[in-house]
């Protein structure tokens, strides 16, 4: 496939700012194989300018980039093993299939397409990703900040995304590798039933307990679990244990993308549309209604066969006129 050559622009979401009036931001996360950390950190220090240093042994971080902070290490709970041998030993025989993990800080369009530039220079220096191998579940995250902590900001977009999943994962399909592995699987079938039921205008609260009472994992496409544990760490940490680990912060965890830094005609910016998707949805009240009836007009108690949503839910936002992202 032919290369892009100029940056891709990232379409604004439709509320772009926060109720501060500041810009909203996106972390991005992301994982593949084929260069180590040292040579990652080398190269983004290179192209992004700053200073790349070894921080434990395997973590590298960079500071003073265009993009500020930025850190490279193997993503593994071999990280933070206590026993350093037993730490070095795993990480090193588990390279073949432990990804290389760059996380930024939350950026703004600019900086988002300022990462996207990185394709290439990553992929001339062999970084591969998701297709590479059957066994490279590798993903791209993106942390994307919430609009505003009330319905419109938490509620919509979480129900937007649950009724057009199916749809989603049959339209722009992810690789094989990822749906054999246990990172992304789709939500529960009760799940989507009860937050259509709820309907759009439900509180973040009631939606959230809806949430925890179904789901105690991070492994699904959209984990909502950052967003509780920040706005009510105390029931989040009751409904998970003490020890959940789940980074606290007022943004959705997009896990659903893959990472496919090695195909040239690939870009960031595909990703971010399929959540650009997700939010225009949100923001249609009368459409996100409509869906959510149908899909309880479609569904009993057990759903045996996803795809036939995932037909009508195409139907149904092919007639609402929105433009719906390609597969790259």
């Amino acid at each position: 496939m032919t290369e892009r050559t100029t940056l891709t622009r990232f379409t604004p979401l439709p509320r772009p700012n926060t109720p501060e009036g500041d810009p909203r931001r996106c972390g991005v996360e992301i994982e593949f194989t084929g260069l180590t950390e040292s040579e990652t950190a080398r190269l983004l220090a290179r192209e992004l300018g700053g200073k790349a240093r070894c921080t434990d042994e395997t973590d590298w971080e960079i500071t003073g980039s265009k993009l500020g902070r930025i850190e490279i290490y193997l993503d593994t709970a071999l990280r933070k093993s206590g026993s350093r041998t037993v730490r070095i030993a795993g990480m090193e025989l588990g390279r073949e299939v432990i990804p290389v993990e760059i996380v930024t800080e939350p950026l703004d369009l600019a900086g988002l397409e300022a990462l996207d530039a990185l394709r290439g220079p990553m992929r001339q220096e062999g970084a591969q990703g998701s297709s590479a191998h059957v066994f490279y579940g590798f993903g791209l995250h993106l942390n994307i900040q919430i609009a505003s902590e009330d319905a419109a900001g938490i509620t919509r977009p979480l129900l937007a995304y649950a009724l057009i999943e199916d749809w989603m994962r049959r339209a722009l399909p992810i690789d094989d590798s990822r749906k054999v592995l246990p990172f992304t699987a789709p939500y529960p079938t009760r799940l989507v039933a009860d937050l259509a039921r709820l309907g759009p205008d439900a509180t973040p609260d009631r939606v959230q307990g809806t949430y925890l009472d179904h789901l105690q994992s991070r492994n699904f496409g959209l984990d909502m679990l950052p967003i509780f544990a920040w706005r009510d760490p105390q029931t989040v940490e009751r409904a998970l244990g003490p020890d959940h680990g789940t980074g606290a912060r007022p943004a959705f965890h997009f896990r659903l993308p893959d990472c496919r830094i090695d195909d040239p005609g690939w870009s960031f910016a595909d990703e971010w549309n399929r959540w650009l998707l997700v939010e225009r949805i949100a923001e249609d009240t009368v459409l996100l209604q409509r869906l959510a009836g149908e899909w309880l007009d479609s569904h009993g108690p057990i759903t045996l066969n996803r795809q036939n949503w995932a037909r009508r839910c195409g139907a149904l936002l092919e007639d609402s006129g929105l433009e719906l992202p390609q597969c790259p």
